[in-house]
């Protein structure tokens, strides 16, 4: 992933930890939203403060650990009581981005496109794909969740009347590169790949890929080893 991070953090209590100019690494930025997703969970059950101990004990996650992820975001808890949970949810989404809208165009309406321009739940982290591209003509001009979707071909003239700069690539593997190189010429500065195949970027431009095929060898494998041992 080429995505760098930086966040500035004033002075505060002695558990928060200046970070200027430091790259977040990326396992902190993955395991921050499991945080945020514990914290509101406690919330619900009418919890006011968490600390780090508490969120250990619910995702088996080391205590130590999470107190230094949490060093990367601006806030501090009170000793012996924790963090204010309003506040660290507040302070947790705004850090991870999903309190701004990005806008994004998806490439490839197939199964997995298709549920992904139905996924509402999007929304909520900070994404919006306002339209998709593909080159069937049985779905050119039609729309999904009320999302329209364009041929490819009008991608450049597209760019223009939206402000996006995230695209989102569901397309076959033969066309991932070249999808990608024309999303990148078009201006497009981020690319979600939920294609197998690992695209060609440039440093400046963002690419986060999420294999659901990778993500399934990894279980069949841990499945069939478990299997063996016992």
């Amino acid at each position: 992933m080429h995505l760098v991070v930086s966040y500035y953090c004033t002075n505060g209590m002695s558990n928060l930890i200046s970070r200027e100019n430091t790259k977040v690494p990326e396992p902190t930025l993955r395991r921050l939203p499991w945080y945020l997703s514990n914290v509101k969970l406690l919330k619900q059950k009418g919890e006011q403060f968490i600390s780090s101990t508490q969120i250990s004990k619910e995702i088996n996650i080391d205590a130590s650990q999470i107190a230094k992820d949490l060093s990367y975001v601006n806030i501090s808890g009170r000793t012996r009581v924790g963090y204010e949970i309003d506040r660290l949810i507040e302070v947790l989404e705004d850090f991870l981005g999903f309190t701004k809208t990005h806008k994004a165009f998806l490439f490839g309406v197939g199964s997995l496109g298709g549920a992904l321009l139905q996924d509402s739940g999007l929304s909520h982290f900070g994404l919006q794909i306002v339209a998709a591209f593909d080159i069937k003509p049985e779905l050119v001009g039609t729309s999904i969740g009320g999302i329209p979707i364009y041929h490819s071909d009008e991608f450049t003239a597209r760019m223009k009347e939206y402000d996006v700069n995230i695209g989102v690539l569901t397309v076959p593997i033969q066309i991932a590169q070249q999808i990608t190189d024309s999303m990148v010429e078009g201006g497009i500065k981020a690319v979600w790949n939920f294609t197998p195949f690992r695209i060609r970027v440039s440093e400046h431009i963002v690419v986060q890929n999420t294999s659901l095929y990778a993500h399934l060898a990894v279980m069949f494998n841990r499945l069939n080893l478990n299997g063996e041992q016992k």
